[in-house]
């Protein structure tokens, strides 16, 4: 039978990844992209399927209780899969309180919307629905040289984002625990690909590298992050809400270890060997360390592999140049970001020039 999906942040990085991989791969689907439109989001990102039939968007606030209301009201939702929240860890740390309310309240009024709309009893939901809580490795705090975060490693946040987004986790839990809705909460390392925002490391270091500008390297560049192709990361959310068992957190990670220098590293040669010789190590510029700045992220994700058939399907080597080559064939996507409204906020946060 059909599934409609309520998607919610949908116009951002993962969001819209999601709904075109989605799109892409089912014909007999319904899918509502919920999202508030803040500087991150992005309808461009969704210009390909904005007149697909199966596809339809509402401008709203997940904390909009009225909003909210009036979507399951108006459409039998079967699935949520709540990407919406603030996620940048500089921002947090300069209006926390942004991120409690998107990350935490908003979460709230979404799981109160789907219990309201779902539930059939006492402790009893109708068939075939799930509330699917998209969350980061970030919420385990940093590892040491060895060892990797697993679904029962204890939760450490460090930053007011990742509080953020375990607080909510927590929500989600309490909320199988307390009325057994269903729900699934998986937990990712770095994401990459297409239409990722050019305030994150990938895609910020390939635009300035582009237009000459510094690049910027916390510290010592050597923080270990696991970075995971971001259609990888799609189908493990496919696949959980499928398949994966009510109450479950499945870990999803890529197996990719890297250092930020080495990311760095490997941006720049690629487009001086390729599109422009004349840059070169000179705009590396390595600047103040972040507050609560977590050494290593790692996952293992052996519970979804064992449970759900899951694993990572693109290897570093090729996702870096799969997402250089997106971001260098579209260029103008990058530029209507970084100018115009954004210009201000992107260059006050990375104080780049020319």
């Amino acid at each position: 039978m059909s599934k409609t999906y309520l998607v919610t942040g949908g116009a951002g990085f993962i969001g819209s990844n999601f709904i075109l991989y989605m799109l892409d791969r089912y014909d007999d689907i319904r899918i509502i992209n919920v999202d508030k439109l803040t500087y991150a989001g992005n309808l461009e990102n969704l210009r390909s399927v904005q007149t697909d039939p199966r596809y339809s968007f509402v401008q709203a606030d997940i904390c909009d209780t009225a909003a909210i209301t009036r979507i399951f009201e108006a459409d039998d939702v079967d699935y949520v899969v709540n990407f919406a929240a603030e996620s940048h860890v500089d921002r947090s740390i300069l209006d926390p309180e942004a991120f409690v309310r998107t990350n935490v309240c908003g979460t709230v009024n979404l799981l109160n919307a789907a219990k309201n709309a779902w539930q059939t009893g006492d402790d009893v939901y109708r068939d075939g629905v799930k509330f699917l809580q998209v969350s980061t490795d970030e919420v385990y705090g940093s590892l040491g040289k060895d060892g990797f975060f697993t679904e029962s490693t204890p939760l450490d946040p460090h930053s007011p984002y990742s509080s953020s987004k375990a607080s909510a986790d927590l929500f989600v839990k309490a909320y199988w625990d307390t009325y057994k809705l269903p729900v699934n909460i998986t937990r990712c390392s770095n994401n990459y690909g297409p239409y990722q925002f050019p305030e994150k490391l990938i895609p910020l270091i390939i635009n300035n590298t582009l237009n000459h500008r510094s690049l910027p390297v916390y510290g010592d560049g050597l923080q270990i992050r696991d970075w995971l192709y971001v259609r990888d990361h799609c189908k493990a959310l496919d696949m959980t809400l499928s398949n994966g068992r009510p109450g479950e957190i499945y870990n999803v990670g890529g197996h990719n270890e890297r250092t930020n220098l080495f990311i760095i590293n490997t941006i720049l040669n690629y487009i001086k060997n390729n599109v422009d010789p004349s840059v070169d190590e000179s705009l590396i510029t390595h600047v103040r360390d972040r507050k609560g700045h977590d050494r290593r992220y790692a996952i293992a994700p052996d519970k979804i592999r064992r449970d759900l058939g899951w694993y990572p399907e693109t290897p570093f080597e090729k996702g870096i140049l799969l997402t250089l080559e997106w971001y260098i064939n579209n260029r103008e996507w990058t530029d209507n970001i970084t100018s115009g409204q954004y210009r201000e906020y992107y260059d006050n946060m990375y104080g780049v020039h020319s």
